[in-house]
């Protein structure tokens, strides 16, 4: 409220002092309306050389002054960003190996495969005992990851745990929380 005054004030002694720069002012500002519908548009002066001779030359020397943004190489590996990306990894990885299953199962009839749940389950049972632990690992390790950190991304949407300090903290609870249930599914 006091504000307002103050810039109502403000805006009137303008107007009174100098008229003319109070006109100037309202007549170049583009109103949002004009701005959506294309009839503002905001200018700038093109900076040039004297020496303008060929344009590929210029661009080239523009381009040497821009500054580069810093590469992940220079950064700290951090949970946050390590985490984000497993995540999509982890998704991409059970999602492809989804519909890749599901087609090799659709297609199995014309090429003659055995992919139904008997023969599946025969042809697990007849490996070793470390290559089954191995196998069943490698499986739970990314569903187990995809799961925790989806719980984590929920709570997040529910705007729990943002600061700095609970996000690592999640973070690493669930890559534990997923090392552990894995191995658990792995010795089943």
């Amino acid at each position: 409220m006091i504000s307002q005054k103050v810039a109502q004030q403000s805006l009137r002694r303008l107007a009174v002092q100098q008229p003319y720069a109070m006109r100037w002012s309202l007549m170049n500002s583009a109103t949002p309306a004009a701005v959506a519908m294309g009839r503002f548009m905001q200018t700038r002066q093109a900076a040039t050389t004297s020496n303008t001779s060929d344009p590929t030359k210029i661009l080239a020397q523009q381009r040497l002054n821009r500054p580069v943004a810093p590469h992940l190489s220079i950064y700290r590996p951090q949970i946050t960003w390590i985490g984000s990306s497993f995540h999509r990894i982890t998704g991409f990885a059970l999602s492809g190996s989804l519909y890749l299953y599901a087609t090799a199962y659709l297609a199995s009839p014309l090429l003659g495969w055995h992919l139904e749940s008997a023969s599946v389950a025969a042809a697990f049972a007849a490996l070793p005992i470390v290559a089954k632990v191995l196998l069943k690992g490698v499986m739970a390790l990314p569903f187990t990851y995809h799961c925790f950190n989806g719980v984590r991304h929920l709570v997040w949407d529910l705007g729990r745990g943002i600061t700095n300090q609970q996000v690592i903290k999640s973070g690493w609870t669930v890559v534990g929380l997923s090392v552990l249930s894995a191995l658990a599914l792995a010795f089943l």
